[in-house]
């Protein structure tokens, strides 16, 4: 079957089922993971300021400063989405008739592409009412010119800054800041802030702006607000204590556009460096954010630098997007379900649906980069003292005489254990109080009382227990951390893939990716030893693992097998 007809025929069956299924009003948060931030080159940068990436599919927009200190407006094409940039061309000077007509960004005009919003200052409309103000065009029908620019008025511009407007794709919502540190808006919080000014409709006049408060502003500086296509996601800018840098990108998100926003998020490490991050901007696709950074390694002082948006589509764990995937999407088909929703890319939608369905297809068979991955034992090597970890450097040291098996793992080659002083011991891989996490493994084997994986000094993950049955045993008794039981006998000979997810609210137990035992636990021991593949956490006698173990992976994310 080829992969369109796959589909359909996919589509179909998912529309049946969740034709049955209630859609949920939970707030939705898509997995996906920010690449490492790779300088865009040469053919955008220079050894000038570059600045304002604003990306559509073949064109990149950016500014560019010249020897005079003076701005001018560039662009950069290219053929297909999955080509490299070609040549710059120079538009000219940075004046309105260049950026305020050519910078028609997502933010920049409302979805019908018929109004447009920007600032100005004194030196480009002295009939404004102070140091900056936010000016809008409009015109009848996409393909006419913009009509005469008009200033929003008293009710929204003020004797103070106004500037950097975000509209919302209906065009009722227009989100603004003031950017200058000795000239704002009062009734903020800090330097500059973000704002909000609403309409009933389009026709109506724009009320009275509101400050979106102390959750959002800080004491700092924040301020350049995006606003994505759907209204749901909102970059902005902020100099606020706690970032990475003297100026990082954050985010928030709302599951509808009647819904307050959440708290701003940083958007870590990959995107955010010790320098200063502004300006940040998603690719329409969502595969990429393009921002501008003053950080080391680039060919002048402020440079173009771009970062791929990765979404999580190995949904059970198992290293490839497979039906497994595909069967955990159609069992949430028509719900709001966070740990599932990346389409469109790469933040979702609020419910599972085709767009979901057509990003993973497109990984339909591959193997994905996980970077939630925190370490991979296939335990395939035909011999020798070490097992390789496929992700990191966690190898592990193997101890006793266990014997591998090249040909009868459940995923390639295993590892035997005999159940007297056979292990694999690895440095330390996480604390298990640090946040989310998962592992998983395969087994076949085991007698009661064994340990399958354990972290010294910690818990036993995954063991098993006087009746043969899967379980979980925590590094101590109190009712923070308590054992956990299954019902799930997995010492009967054959192979089973056995798992622990922490969730950060609530433990489970997997048994053949099925959850067969949970506890509600909001805070885990805290635990920094190393981990051990085939005995108990003090290597007590009795606690060593007879039989075979096969593929150990651990993640720092809730996997869902």
């Amino acid at each position: 079957m080829n992969r369109n007809k796959m589909t359909n025929a996919i589509i179909i069956y998912g529309l049946a089922i969740g034709a049955t299924l209630l859609i949920t009003g939970r707030d939705t948060r898509a997995d996906y993971v920010f690449g490492p931030a790779e300088n865009a080159g040469p053919v955008i940068n220079s050894s000038r300021l570059e600045i304002e990436p604003i990306p559509e599919p073949l064109v990149l927009w950016f500014a560019r400063q010249t020897e005079a200190e003076e701005w001018e407006w560039w662009k950069a094409q290219r053929g297909t989405e999955d080509a490299p940039w070609e040549d710059s061309v120079n538009l000219g000077l940075w004046e309105e008739s260049h950026w305020n007509l050519l910078k028609i960004a997502p933010s920049s005009t409302t979805a019908d592409g018929l109004e447009l919003y920007y600032y100005a200052g004194e030196e480009r409309r002295p009939e404004g009412y102070g140091g900056m103000d936010i000016w809008s065009k409009k015109r009848a029908h996409i393909d006419d010119d913009w009509g005469p620019a008009m200033n929003l008025g008293p009710m929204v511009n003020s004797t103070y800054a106004e500037g950097l407007p975000a509209i919302s794709p209906d065009g009722l919502e227009l989100y603004f800041s003031g950017w200058s540190s000795d000239n704002v808006r009062p009734g903020g919080h800090g330097r500059a802030d973000l704002w909000v000014t609403r309409r009933a409709t389009r026709d109506e006049p724009w009320g009275e702006p509101v400050n979106l408060g102390p959750t959002v502003n800080s004491s700092a500086f924040d301020a350049r607000p995006y606003l994505l296509g759907n209204g749901l996601l909102l970059f902005f800018e902020s100099t606020r204590p706690g970032g990475s840098g003297r100026t990082d990108l954050y985010m928030m998100r709302r599951a509808t556009i009647h819904d307050p926003w959440s708290d701003p998020m940083n958007l870590g490490p990959q995107v955010n460096g010790p320098e200063s991050d502004e300006s940040g901007f998603l690719a329409p696709d969502g595969s990429t954010l393009y921002f501008h950074s003053d950080r080391p390694g680039g060919y002048g002082t402020y440079d173009i630098w771009q970062v791929p948006v990765i979404p999580i589509v190995d949904f059970n764990g198992n290293g490839t997007v497979d039906i497994h995937d595909l069967q955990k999407l159609i069992e949430s088909w028509g719900l709001n379900d966070p740990s599932l929703d990346m389409g469109p890319t790469p933040f979702g939608d609020s419910v599972i649906d085709t767009a979901d369905l057509e990003v993973l297809m497109s990984y339909w068979g591959q193997e994905v980069y996980d970077p939630h991955l925190l370490a991979h034992w296939a335990l395939d090597e035909t011999e020798g003292m070490f097992t390789a970890d496929s992700v990191g450097d966690n190898d592990g040291m193997v101890f006793g005489d266990p014997v591998w098996q090249p040909e009868a793992g459940q995923i390639g080659g295993a590892l035997e254990f005999d159940g007297i002083d056979d292990v694999v011991i690895v440095k330390p891989v996480l604390n298990p109080a640090d946040g989310p996490f998962s592992v998983f493994v395969w087994i076949k084997g085991g007698q009661p009382g064994q340990v399958i994986l354990s972290q010294q000094k910690g818990a036993n993950w995954l063991m098993v227990d006087d009746d043969g049955k899967l379980m979980m045993n925590p590094k101590s008794a109190s009712r923070k951390s308590i054992s956990l039981y299954s019902e799930a006998v997995i010492a009967d000979g054959n192979w089973h893939r056995v798992g622990l997810v922490w969730d950060g609210y609530q433990t489970t137990l997997y048994a053949d990716d099925i959850p067969v035992a949970m506890d509600p636990q909001i805070k885990l021991g805290s635990a920094s030893g190393g981990l051990a593949i085939g005995v108990g956490r003090d290597n007590e006698v009795g606690s060593f693992w007879s039989g075979l173990i096969d593929e150990v992976r651990i993640y720092d994310r809730v996997v869902k097998p």
